[in-house]
């Protein structure tokens, strides 16, 4: 009787065992199978999101060579044929009388200035000139061809020691701006435009602010501000984070810090860019 009480208690104590075992197989199992589907689920979003990335990258080449092809069209015809206008003008001043060269004169200045117009407008979508010249002196001359139009007040600050942040983040940059500027022109109807640069040795900021009409936070995740996600996903692209604010009748102000000493990975390839 006594052998077959341990007997029992044996049995109960392997069958107890196995349970255990197979409770301790099937959580293991389960853990397993869950850290497998959040792998997987993190891979497919990583997938996703340099999908998202290259598409980005493809569309903003797209967009730099069609502004290029542009920029050269109205550098090397358009500009070209009007400068033949404008001299055919002057030879044909001289068979005029007094009153007819004063008209013919003013026509030959509206197609000068017209000229000058679109000279410069060549060079603010041209990727080439940017590079050459640098973020902080394209600004310059932008704010100074936009005060000129008496289209929009433009103020432009700069703060700190300038240093290189490297052509394809410069060009961003650029391009950050004029669509912040499109957006205070087209939609915001404002009168005041201010762009602030602050260079610091391991930290860049960028500062966009208008006075007009500004809009609902929520604008943000609708179609109709893609102009403004641009924004977000161009500064993303390198390295950056934009911070956009505004209220209705409080204008806008979009902030875009970046540090300069971190890799950026753009187009073709990985740059290291620092300060120099």
């Amino acid at each position: 009787m006594l052998f077959k009480d341990e007997e029992v208690i044996l049995i109960l104590i392997a069958g107890t065992a196995m349970l255990m075992l197979l409770g301790v197989f099937i959580v293991s199992f389960l853990l397993l199978y869950q850290r497998k589907q959040n792998k997987n689920l993190f891979e497919k979003e990583q997938l996703k999101s340099s999908f998202q990335q290259e598409l980005l990258i493809t569309r903003m080449e797209i967009q730099e060579e069609t502004l290029n092809n542009i920029s050269r069209e109205l550098h090397d015809n358009v500009t070209q044929v009007l400068s033949f206008v404008k001299l055919n003008l002057g030879v044909l001043s001289k068979s005029l009388d007094r009153n007819g060269q004063i008209k013919l004169n003013d026509n030959r200045e509206l197609i000068a200035q017209s000229i000058s117009d679109l000279r410069n407008l060549s060079k603010s979508i041209s990727f080439e000139h940017i590079s050459s010249i640098g973020l902080v002196k394209t600004l310059e001359m932008e704010a100074e061809r936009i005060n000129k139009s008496d289209i929009i007040k433009m103020a432009l600050k700069i703060d700190g020691e300038i240093y290189p942040l490297g052509e394809q983040r410069e060009l961003v940059l650029f391009r950050i701006f004029q669509e912040a500027l499109n957006n205070a022109l087209k939609y915001a109807q404002a009168s005041n435009f201010k762009i602030s640069l602050y260079y610091k040795p391991q930290m860049f900021n960028l500062t966009v602010e208008d006075d007009g009409i500004g809009f609902e936070p929520e604008l943000l995740k609708d179609k109709s501000g893609s102009g403004l996600r641009n924004i977000t996903n161009r500064a993303s692209l390198i390295g950056a984070e934009a911070i956009i604010n505004s209220s209705p009748g409080n204008g806008c102000n979009i902030k875009l810090s970046l540090n300069p000493l971190v890799q950026e990975t753009y187009a073709n390839g990985t740059h290291t860019n620092s300060p120099g």
